[in-house]
């Protein structure tokens, strides 16, 4: 059975000369140490280093008499922990848990990791939640529940005064307007994401330790997302962007290139642009894409073929971004101001970043009749249903250069007319030349 006792250790001496009075779990020929609140001084301990303090030993004994009677009711359970199993048992086992200081502590790990993105949708939602409940801390976990959440709801559908910060750190107030189903869902859907990291932070059922008994989540229907405008234009639309002369060193000629520049490498995302973590072989530039890397197990690594439409930008912007814009944020902002102008300019209403990657695969699909999972394989998609053959199947970049020349082709004038030119395949059964029709 693992048994705990108050432990000074003479190498932990502090600065000041005292010591931290530690718990010492010893289970199975390994220990683990909880640290107190207690200090003591060598004139407090006697010559075997054990307490003799009264004072101090009386509070460490109501600690440990505690922890054992924890030890003794859950004895089966904790005979199959290590002692540093049995530390988190015995620490987080009656734990409050403030939800608002978890999303403090997770939205910082995220942008430590460099995932900006869902550490923004996470602060925005935990900004609404302050809103909400007017006041910055103090939400118990267990308070968040069906009947919160449908009050939260209707808080997000109404007017409603929002607290924010200026660029100094000051706080201000500004009036926040009813938002429909399509906000709803979001902030409601990262809600549920930022409930479930909590879940995932602080259970760990395999050693009976669930200090989050439910998930109202599971029992509350999100308002479903309204089917989004399609972000698609067609081939002359792209044409008319591509030739559009923005003013030079403006914001919409950089969101024209970067439009163009994602549209003629298979829809790249701004992030990857931003942080340049790619490299060019042989023709080709290599990359993993930012927004599913940490989520597959081939990192989301795509091999996407140059043409020379593109490497003219790509010099221009390739490696330049970061030191314009000190996050991907604010580039996405300037972009998006640029690509705002670049509607007024060309006459095409509704376009942004995004339409690139959309254009061309809905041109991949529609005009060039490119099959799904060619599209899927060009725009650096997880095939969720085709994961089990996947594993036997070594990733042809061929395919994407397929799709990719079909689509840039449709841009390229030939003999006055233009057309997707779709690639040629030999068969290896019968010899023969076949067009490809999907």
């Amino acid at each position: 059975m693992a048994t705990v006792s108050a432990k000074i250790l003479k190498h932990h001496k502090k600065t000041d000369g005292t010591f931290n009075v530690k718990i010492c779990i010893s289970h199975k020929r390994d220990r683990s140490f909880i640290d107190t609140e207690f200090y003591v001084t060598e004139k407090q301990l006697k010559k075997d280093r054990s307490i003799k303090d009264q004072f101090i030993l009386t509070c460490v004994n109501k600690s440990l008499d505690t922890y054992r009677r924890v030890i003794c009711d859950n004895d089966e359970l904790i005979g199959r922990m290590t002692a540093s199993d049995i530390k988190d048992f015995l620490l987080k086992k009656d734990k409050k848990i403030d939800f608002l200081d978890f999303a403090d502590q997770h939205i910082k790990i995220l942008m430590e990791n460099d995932q900006g993105k869902s550490a923004a949708n996470f602060k925005t939602v935990r900004n609404h939640i302050i809103d909400f409940i007017k006041r910055q801390s103090d939400l118990p976990i267990e308070q968040i529940t069906i009947d919160f959440l449908e009050r939260f709801e209707a808080f997000l559908r109404g007017p409603r005064i929002m607290t924010r910060l200026d660029r100094l750190g000051r706080p201000y107030k500004a009036k926040g307007k009813p938002l429909g189903d399509a906000s709803v869902h979001v902030y409601l859907r990262d809600f549920s994401g930022l409930f479930s990291a909590a879940i995932d932070h602080h259970n760990r059922p395999s050693i009976g330790l669930t200090p989050i008994k439910d998930n109202p989540f599971s029992d509350y229907s999100i308002v479903g997302a309204p089917e989004t405008k399609k972000r698609n234009i067609d081939a002359e639309k792209v044409i008319t962007i591509k030739n559009s002369r923005p003013r030079p060193a403006s914001r919409c000629e950089m969101a024209r290139d970067l439009f163009m520049l994602s549209f003629y490498l298979c829809g790249i995302n701004a992030i990857d642009l931003y942080k340049a973590n790619y490299q060019i072989k042989n023709g080709r530039l290599e990359y993993r894409r930012s927004k599913t890397e940490g989520r597959r197990k081939d990192g989301a690594f795509i091999s996407i073929k140059l043409p020379e439409e593109a490497t003219k930008l790509l010099e221009g912007y390739g490696g330049i971004l970061q030191g314009r814009y000190a996050t991907i944020g604010n580039l996405n902002k300037a972009i998006s101001i640029g690509m705002r102008e670049l509607q007024k300019l060309t006459g095409i209403s509704g376009i942004t970043f995004y339409s690139a990657r959309h254009s061309f695969a809905s041109l991949a699909r529609n005009i060039c009749r490119m099959s799904k999972d060619d599209i899927a394989l060009a725009l650096n998609h997880v095939d969720n249903g085709h994961k089990t053959t996947d594993i036997y199947l070594a990733k042809d970049w061929s395919i994407v250069d397929d799709v990719q020349e079909a689509v840039l082709n449709l841009l390229r004038p030939n003999n006055g007319k233009r057309n997707c030119n779709p690639p040629k395949r030999f068969s290896i059964l019968t010899g023969i030349v076949l067009t490809k029709i999907i």
